[in-house]
Order: structure tokens, then C-alpha cells, then sequence
């Protein structure tokens, strides 16, 4: 494999050990990146490491500190700290299974591909991939890498295993103070009966090679057309067709359109028949009485 893994051990389930090696599942995507530049010579601004009263400093004088109270710092080598002894640098422990559901998507921060390490750790490998996936479960466990240990998920994936990173709970933001002012009303249902009917029209499978950065592709553009002008300012005009003045929106007319615009006729409701009135009953005429002989 031509990757470097990004961290190599062992998976521990009870008595078992499986020698893993894993590898960044993602990359960076495509970007345009800027350097500053002294306008009037044209070159590259450079960032010094300097010491205040002292100046430059050479690289081999730079220790890690941490600041313990105001100024005062302890120092640290880099031995020191690659030498804490920590059981999950080397060995993820899967000590719970949950199901997928139970952990919530703000949780998730960084995927990982898992392979075994050898051939000896195929068959253990696959036997703890199967059995999660009939099982329909997540491994929990921990793991040290790269100067911090996290909370990580295992799952199957295809023929190998996806390791993912997550945050703690107390890297994660609490929902309820940003949707408490939410009202919790309950739309109409035609205006929900249209909405589903819009969602339904667009619905598809996932391929995600459909999507790319569309703001790369235009400050490349820009780039270019900035080298073509020799210099020359360019400045976009702004869109604002597309804008209304204001936020009141006929909501059941914006729906219609776009189901019209999405292929489909939006069909109007039918109209609830509002119920017959009853016409007035009609009071019977008196029979004249009788004359008694």
C-alpha cells in the first residue's frame, strides 16, 4: 500500500488481538491559497521566530512550554512527552457496542480506513467485521494518536472497517440554547403534503463525484482573468435578481413554483366541503277542526 498509516497496534476484543494498521480516509479538496506579498518589491513577506529583547532565535532554542500561572512555564522536551506511557497508543480496546442511531452526527469528526496488518490478522479481522455487521452494532473504544486520545467508533466498511474519531461531550455545543426560541407549531397540511411532495421529485441516490467547489472554480477564474488584465481591478457586479425586498413570503405559491420548475404540477387540495346547511323545516299547516254535529 503506497499510503503511510497513519497509526499501527492492535484491536482488542476481550482476549482477542488483531494487529491493525490505519489510514486517513479523507484528503484535503481543492484550494486557492494566498501568501502576502510587500506590494512595492513584490516579494513574499517572511514570519521570524523572535524573543522579546532578545530577536531571531535559532530552532535548536525552542522548547515546548506550558504556562502554569502568568509568565512562568514549565519546559518540556520532546522526549519527555513522546515517552508518557499510555495504554491506547498501541492497543484500541473495544469496551461497548451501540447502535449507529444512538450516536449523534455532531459527534463524528474524522474517518479512518482499517486494515489488518498481515496476513496472520485476515481471519480475526474478518470475524470482527461480520459480527458487527449482522449484529448491526458500533465498537466503542479509545485511542492515543498524535498527542491526544479520543473516542472512537468502529464500523464495517465493504471488505474493511472504518475507524471514525469523535468528540467529547464537552467539545459539543448543547442544541437546546440555539433552538429553544423555535416555535413548535404544527405546519398545514397541505403546505407539508406540497413540501413532500417537492422532496420526493428531487430525491435520489447520493454520487458525490456531482458536487465540487464551486467558489475554487470562481476565484480561479478570477486569477486568470486578473493575469490576462495585467493587473487591472476586477470587481464582480452583484446579483440580486434573485432577491425580493422583502422576507414575507407566500409560502404555498413559492412550493407550487417550485414543483413546477422541478418537473411536477403542483396539484391544488382538494377543498373541504363545507358542510350542507339544512334548509328551514317548514312549519305544517293547521288542519281546520272539525265541526261537531
Amino acid at each position: 500500500m503506497a499510503a503511510r498509516a497513519y497509526w499501527q497496534g492492535q484491536i482488542r476484543l476481550a482476549l482477542v488481538s488483531i494487529p491493525v494498521e490505519i489510514y486517513s480516509a479523507t484528503k484535503s479538496g481543492a484550494a486557492v491559497s494566498f501568501k502576502q506579498i510587500h506590494e512595492p518589491s513584490g516579494q513574499p513577506i517572511h514570519y521570524d521566530k523572535v524573543v522579546t529583547g532578545v530577536g531571531p532565535v535559532d530552532a535548536d532554542e525552542i522548547m515546548k512550554g506550558y504556562e502554569v500561572s502568568k509568565g512562568e512555564y514549565v519546559l518540556l522536551e520532546q522526549d519527555e512527552i513522546d515517552a508518557v506511557k499510555l495504554e491506547s497508543k498501541k492497543t484500541l480496546e473495544l469496551t461497548q457496542f451501540v447502535d449507529a442511531s444512538e450516536i449523534d452526527v455532531l459527534y463524528y469528526e474524522k474517518p479512518y480506513f482499517v486494515v489488518p496488518a498481515d496476513d496472520l490478522a485476515e481471519e480475526a479481522f474478518i470475524v470482527l467485521r461480520e459480527a458487527l455487521k449482522r449484529t448491526k452494532k458500533v465498537g466503542l473504544g479509545q485511542l492515543a494518536m498524535r498527542g491526544r486520545e479520543y473516542v472512537v467508533s468502529l464500523k464495517p466498511c465493504g471488505r474493511g472497517m472504518v475507524l471514525e474519531t469523535l468528540r467529547y461531550a464537552d467539545e459539543v455545543h448543547k442544541a437546546q440554547g440555539y433552538f429553544r426560541d423555535i416555535p413548535d407549531d404544527k405546519p398545514s397540511e397541505e403546505l407539508l403534503e406540497l413540501a413532500e411532495a417537492l422532496i420526493g421529485k428531487r430525491s435520489g441516490d447520493f454520487h458525490p463525484q456531482e458536487f465540487h467547489d464551486r467558489y475554487v472554480d470562481a476565484l480561479k477564474d478570477l486569477i486568470e482573468r486578473k493575469r490576462k488584465s495585467n493587473g487591472k481591478k476586477i470587481i464582480e457586479e452583484k446579483d440580486t435578481g434573485g432577491k425580493t425586498g422583502s422576507n414575507v413570503v407566500d409560502l404555498m405559491a413559492a412550493l407550487k413554483k417550485s414543483m413546477e420548475k422541478s418537473g411536477g404540477r403542483a396539484e391544488k387540495a382538494p377543498a373541504k366541503k363545507a358542510p350542507a346547511k339544512r334548509a328551514p323545516a317548514k312549519t305544517a299547516a293547521k288542519a281546520p277542526a272539525k265541526k261537531r254535529a
